[in-house]
Order: C-alpha cells, then sequence, then structure tokens
C-alpha cells in the first residue's frame, strides 16, 4: 500500500532530469533501495516498540502519539518541498544529507535519556526521511536512461518496499524483546553508513533551479502540528482545554496563511488551481481517508495485541506478517483489475472494503481467538492496497507532465497527514476516561474511521472520472 505514490513520481519528469551518465547505476539502485526500506522499517518496527518505550521512559498514551507522530508529521509537511530542494542540490548529495541527519537522528533516538529527547530526534527522522524518498527515485531516474531498465529498478525498489513493510514489525519485536527498544534504532547505523559508502560509487547529479516556498512550507507544518497537538491533546486534557483550544488556533490562522501564501507566490509549493480540478481534489481526499484507517489499525494492533492481549514483542510483529503478503499480493492485482473494471470501481470497491474492515474489527475483545483477528485483518490490507495504485494513476492522468512531480508529492503529503492524525484519533480515544487500553475507545476509533472511508467512497464514486 506504502509504495505505489512514490512510484509515479519516479517516473515524471519533474522529480529529475535523466542523465546521459549510467555510472554506478547498480550502486545507486541498492542505496536507493536501502534508503526506503529503512524509512519504512523505522514506522512499523517502532510501532511494535512503542509498549517497550513506555516502560522504559514511563510514558503515557500522550507520549506514545507524540513518539509516532513526530515523524510522520515532519515526514508529510517537508514532503512537499523535498523534492525542489533535491532539484537544487542534485539528487545525490541530497540523498547523502539526508542519509546522513537520518542516522545522526537515530543515534539520538538510540541515546535518548527521555521522552522529550526521543521525540525530538524523531521530528529530525521524519524531516530527513522525507528529503530521502523522492531524492531515492531520482537516483534511479539519473542511473537508468533507458525507460525498460528503469522500471525494471523501481519494480525492485517497490518490492523492496513490500518486504520492509514485512519485516518491520518482525525486527522490532525481536529486537525488543531481546535486545530492547533502542536497538531498534541503532539497526540504522549501519544502513546509513552503507548508503554513505554505496553514494560514493554513484555519478554526480545534475542541478536545476527549483524554487522554494519557505512561507508555504512553514505555514504547512505548523497547520498540521497545530491540528494534531490539538487532537492529541484534546483527548486527554479535555477539548477546552487553553492549550487545545491555542493549539486550534494556530492550526486555522496557519491554514489561512498557507492559503493566502500559495494564492500570491509566484512558483507555489501548492498550485491552488490544481484543486480545482476535481479529480486532483478527490484523489487527495481518498489517500488522505486510506491512510486514515490503515495506519489507525497498524497503531492500535500494536497496542492491542501487546497490552490488551500480552503478547511479547516478537509474537506481535509476526502478526503483521500476513497483513504485508495480502497488501503485496493486492498490489500486483490491482492495476489489472483497473484494466478489466475501471479505475473508478477500483478505487471505490477499496475504500469500501477498508471500510468493511473497519467495522469487521469492532467484535475483537480480550478473548478474540487470535487466527479471528488474522482473518479479519485481510480486508484491511487488501482495501487500502487496492485502491491506491488506481488512485495515483488517476491522478498522474489527471495533471499536465511538468506537474506530475508535484501532484505525487501532494498525494504522498495528504497520505502521510492521514497516517498522522490516525495515531492522534486513535491514541485520543483508546485512553480517553482512564489508563491503559480501552476498548470502548478503540470501537469509537474504528466506528470514525469506518464513516469517514464510506463518505470517501460516495464522493469517489461521483467525483472520480468514468472509464478505463
Amino acid at each position: 500500500m506504502t509504495t505505489s505514490t512514490p512510484v509515479a513520481a519516479a517516473v515524471a519528469p519533474a522529480v529529475a532530469p535523466a542523465s546521459p551518465t549510467r555510472r554506478g547505476g547498480g550502486a545507486a539502485l541498492f542505496a536507493a533501495l536501502l534508503g526506503f526500506a529503512v524509512i519504512t522499517i523505522d514506522v512499523s518496527a517502532v510501532n511494535i516498540a512503542l509498549p517497550g518505550i513506555q516502560e522504559s521512559l514511563h510514558s503515557g498514551m500522550t507520549g506514545l502519539q507524540w513518539v509516532a507522530d513526530a515523524y510522520t508529521l515532519m515526514f508529510a509537511g517537508l514532503m512537499l518541498s523535498a523534492g525542489a530542494l533535491g532539484d537544487r542540490t542534485g539528487a545525490r548529495r541530497a540523498y547523502a544529507w539526508g542519509t546522513a541527519l537520518f542516522t545522526v537522528a537515530s543515534l539520538a533516538c538510540a541515546l535518548a535519556p527521555g521522552l522529550g529527547t526521543l521525540i525530538a530526534a524523531r521530528v529530525f527522522q521524519g524531516g530527513a526521511a522525507a528529503v530521502l524518498m523522492p531524492a531515492s527515485l531520482a537516483l534511479i531516474r539519473q542511473a537508468y536512461e533507458d525507460p525498460r531498465r528503469r522500471a525494471r529498478a523501481i519494480a525492485l525498489w517497490t518490492v523492496g518496499g513490500s518486504v520492509s513493510m514485512a519485516a518491520g514489525p518482525v525486527l522490532g519485536g525481536v529486537l525488543t524483546e531481546h535486545v530492547g527498544w533502542r536497538a531498534v534504532f541503532f539497526l540504522n547505523l549501519p544502513v546509513g553508513a552503507a548508503i554513505l559508502a554505496l553514494l560514493t560509487r554513484v555519478a554526480r547529479s545534475p542541478r536545476r533551479p527549483a524554487p522554494l516556498d519557505v512561507t508555504g512550507q512553514l505555514t504547512a507544518v505548523l497547520a498540521l502540528a497545530g491540528l494534531t497537538f490539538a487532537v492529541i491533546e484534546g483527548g486527554h486534557g479535555g477539548w477546552t482545554a487553553p492549550p487545545v483550544l491555542g493549539a486550534l488556533a494556530v492550526a486555522v490562522l496557519s491554514g489561512i496563511g498557507f492559503y493566502v501564501t500559495e494564492r500570491r507566490h509566484r512558483a507555489p509549493m501548492v498550485p491552488l488551481s490544481m484543486l480545482n480540478r476535481r479529480t486532483v481534489s478527490v484523489s487527495l481526499v481518498v489517500g488522505f481517508a486510506l491512510n486514515l484507517g490503515f495506519y489507525g489499525v497498524v497503531f492500535l494492533l500494536g497496542l492491542y495485541l501487546q497490552q490488551l492481549r500480552g503478547m511479547s514483542a516478537t509474537a506481535a510483529g509476526l502478526m503483521f506478517v500476513p497483513l504485508a503478503v495480502v497488501i503485496t499480493a493486492t498490489n500486483l492485482v490491482s492495476p489489472r483489475a483497473a484494466e478489466r473494471l475501471g479505475r473508478r470501481r477500483v478505487v471505490v470497491t477499496g475504500v469500501l472494503v477498508l471500510a468493511l474492515a473497519m467495522f469487521a474489527l469492532l467484535p475483537l475483545g480480550r478473548t478474540t481467538p487470535l487466527w479471528l483477528v488474522l482473518v479479519l485483518l485481510v480486508p484491511t490490507g487488501m482495501g487500502g492496497a487496492f485502491a491506491v495504485p488506481a488512485v495515483t494513476a488517476m491522478l498522474m492522468d489527471s495533471v499536465p507532465g511538468e506537474r506530475v512531480g508535484t501532484a505525487s508529492g501532494m498525494l504522498n503529503a495528504l497520505r502521510q497527514t492521514g497516517g498522522a492524525l490516525a495515531v492522534a484519533l486513535f491514541g485520543a480515544v483508546l485512553s480517553e476516561g482512564g489508563a491503559g487500553f480501552s476498548v470502548d475507545g478503540m470501537r469509537v476509533g474504528l466506528l470514525v474511521a469506518g464513516g469517514v472511508l464510506c463518505v470517501t467512497a460516495g464522493l469517489a464514486g461521483r467525483g472520480l472520472p468514468r472509464g478505463r
């Protein structure tokens, strides 16, 4: 589910111009694959490590939410301008800088003496991940001039992401249980060193002038951070608490500032005229809703299995492997289904399946058989993985060629935003009214996510174009 959107950006001229040189093509591909793997593993492995972090650093649910969301917030907020930064500095240099920052931030996470330090380090990790994602694709485009060889390289890159998604929870569980949660972050250090060593064999990347929308970037991050803070803290301190109301005010004012900036900027980060296209705006809503449901369940399941069911971190991690297999298989089936049934049908079907998955998980409790939990998770993996490739293709086809990279960045940013708000929402309702894991709160979160997805399915059915 997570690999389809960035793939579309890789074939777009807006990502980076193809270089005539192919020196170090294999090294570039391996470096790109390792980078994509490590930022994917970092999300899924940390989710499994959250209970261990809670026990070690004496954190409540709010702290766990910020450990997860500090990374995702910066990933989402900086995704819009990270591509332009890579174009200005060159893909290889941007990738090296991003890798170095990610590695140093991982070391800071591993050595964090307290929760505040860990959250701050996660912010830098997320910012580095935002740089790595588009730069990794630009490296592949630069290294493989031939479209067929490039397509095969991108396919390997996407498979690497799927394998990493499956490996992340298992690695996170094994390391957390047998070594400690800090090992999850120490694991990034040798990977970062290997990437930097591989980059010495990659040809220097060309640069091109790419305007940076600093004000738009700042207001976007502030709006997202304010909204997430309000949702997280509102579930614990009350929705009328002064910090929550202040955060909402920051979110609203920053959102207005973002709108005004993008209207007036000569080279806006988000061209608002693109949003006037119904296919574009609906596709972005679909991407947001899909990640809201999917990542809400991933966050929920890690806590449910360990805190409510008393499973070990390793066993909880293994529970995610079938989910990752289903996602990978469905991603491969989705394009063929879109050719036969039409993209709109595939998108609507995928959204509805994920909505039904939310409702199917409502009966989960302390004594639900584990085999039934696995069965109920199947539609969770199928729904988003079925819809994402089709909605990505529709979005790419609805914008001019020179805007494909921008559109892909917008979709990625909205999907990451959905993931961040999912953690905020599910965490708020899980512990509202008391300490520990709340089954009633879990069900409230599932109902809200399912309702959002049902509305989104109706919107997609009316707003996306017909045809194949």
